[in-house]
């Protein structure tokens, strides 16, 4: 009786103790994945912080000195790449992307935008998921899985160029380069059209429909704009720039309290 109660302890003692392996094994998954994630949230504000800087140097540009501007722009945005975005890889690397896409998204999406404004802004074209990604490869190990720039980070930084295309087309228009600020509303309406055809396919879409009701403001905007200068000829054009009384509507603040 004596030998079987024994046996019964120490085999429960030797269940308790697995268990404890077990959890323990799980906290420390735990902490190193927490670990991981915080030091993503630390690198993706790095790369938001500098891709914004990339984006107000292109904001600097005019038809005098376009070539100056946009190289500067793009020896920042590489800067980004390889110091910022560089961390990202390094940490993501051999990792599951999607488990920790909320700790390094809006950095992504941030550059997504930069790059895509550099490349209109110089070539007028869009660039695609494909070329962002073949530019990061050789941030990669090859021993591993490369990082990629998964669909739905670029759509949605993607959507929000059009506020910095809206902003540059009023710029644009202020200097007298009404054609320039007509083809930014022509390819921010075309991004805006192909972008209704996608959004319906996504699962989770909130997101992208408060993007969606922003973008359509942003086409307005410029629509509106050119169609002023239209209209009106070029006595419309000082308005833009008063400083007397500015609208800052176009800028997405219509009750901007002065």
């Amino acid at each position: 009786m004596a030998t079987d109660a024994a046996s019964a302890f120490h085999s429960a003692s030797a269940g308790c103790s697995a268990m404890k392996a077990e959890f323990a094994k799980h906290a420390e998954y735990l902490n190193t994945l927490n670990d991981k994630r915080e030091r993503l949230v630390k690198a993706s504000r790095d790369v938001t912080m500098n891709s914004k800087k990339v984006i107000f140097q292109v904001h600097r540009i005019s038809k005098n000195n376009k070539e100056e501007v946009l190289s500067k722009a793009e020896n920042d945005l590489a800067t980004v790449v390889h110091q910022y975005i560089g961390k990202l890889v390094k940490e993501l690397q051999g990792t599951d992307f999607w488990k920790l896409r909320r700790a390094y998204t809006f950095g992504v999406q941030e550059y997504v935008e930069a790059a895509t404004f550099c490349r209109f802004c110089k070539t007028g074209t869009l660039l695609s998921l494909d070329e962002i990604n073949d530019s990061l490869l050789v941030l990669s190990d090859n021993s591993v899985e490369p990082l990629h720039i998964n669909v739905l980070d670029y759509i949605l930084g993607v959507a929000d160029l059009s506020g910095e295309l809206m902003r540059l087309a009023i710029g644009r228009i202020s200097d007298g380069e009404v054609e320039y600020a007509k083809n930014i509303c022509s390819f921010v309406r075309d991004i805006y059209r192909e972008l209704t055809l996608v959004v319906p396919l996504m699962d989770d879409n909130s997101e992208m429909k408060k993007k969606m009701e922003t973008m359509l403001q942003s086409v307005v905007k410029i629509e509106n704009a050119c169609f002023s200068v239209h209209v009106r000829g070029s006595e419309y054009i000082p308005l833009l720039a008063s400083s007397a009384d500015p609208d800052y509507s176009f800028f997405g603040a219509s009750d901007y309290d002065q």
